[in-house]
């Protein structure tokens, strides 16, 4: 069997692009979903090697479960991405204590806790490596959608921490931290037209130089502990609110 990746929520948007590009570059993809399994498994039908897990990323302990079933049988498994999130808004103004709990525990808790997971348990010919979604917002915060950008940034802590801890000096740990890419929550393609060109470029962030950078995270090297950036400068800007809105307006 060639390589092996997980990819967390790759039954649509990103995820979906990422598993394609690695498939294609001949890796066995372990295609996360936590619902609606059908579109992952339409796409797992399309690459040479592919497979699907479901998991609710909700219940960290279930993750846990889903992760130690495929280090027990997945002889060279080289790479985790946790690419799942919701993106649920609320403000800075009223923090929404149900939103905040289900972001901190998907968008943080529970993809840190698989990637410690991984890390002590994946077996790999040569050394393992995580890639943790982050978003430019961790750089270039605004109010919009509080809890989502709270547990994006202590999501970024966990990538400088994981890499100091790491014993093994052939494993590295990314943060890998994208801009405005697709049209996002209820947004229309018009206004995405807009927004996804609110960066220094003024240009459209193809989902696949997303995929590409994970790939060379994945089989290139650079210092583990690292952040790439892949939203055409939107990071170096400072923006009052998010995108979506400063279209509509």
């Amino acid at each position: 069997m060639p390589p092996a990746v997980l990819i967390t929520g790759a039954g649509k948007r990103i995820g979906a692009v990422l598993a394609r590009r690695f498939g294609l570059a001949g890796w066995h993809v372990v295609i996360h979903v936590g619902h609606s399994p059908d579109a992952a498994h339409e796409l797992a039908a399309q690459l040479p090697s592919a497979e699907v897990v479901q998991c609710d990323l909700l219940d960290g302990d279930a993750a846990l479960a889903m992760l130690a079933q495929l280090a027990d049988r997945l002889d060279d498994w080289r790479m985790l991405i946790n690419c799942a999130a919701v993106f649920t808004p609320d403000t800075a103004q009223a923090i929404d204590p149900a939103v905040f709990a289900e972001a901190i525990t998907v968008n943080a808790e529970t993809p840190a806790r698989m990637a410690q997971a991984f890390l002590a348990r994946a077996r790999a010919h040569g050394g393992k490596r995580v890639i943790q979604f982050l978003d430019q917002k961790i750089a270039n915060p605004n109010p919009d959608f509080f809890s989502y950008t709270m547990a994006k940034h202590a999501f970024a802590s966990t990538v400088r921490m994981l890499a100091m801890a790491e014993g093994d000096p052939a494993a590295r740990i990314y943060g890998l931290a994208p801009g405005a890419m697709l049209p996002s929550f209820d947004q229309r393609s018009e206004e995405h037209e807009i927004s996804g060109r609110m960066n220094l470029l003024h240009r459209l962030t193809d989902p696949q130089e997303l995929a590409d950078a994970a790939l060379f995270l994945a089989e290139g090297w650079l210092a583990s502990g690292e952040t790439l950036f892949v939203d055409s400068g939107q990071h170096l800007l400072a923006q009052p609110r998010d995108v979506l809105y400063l279209a509509r307006q």
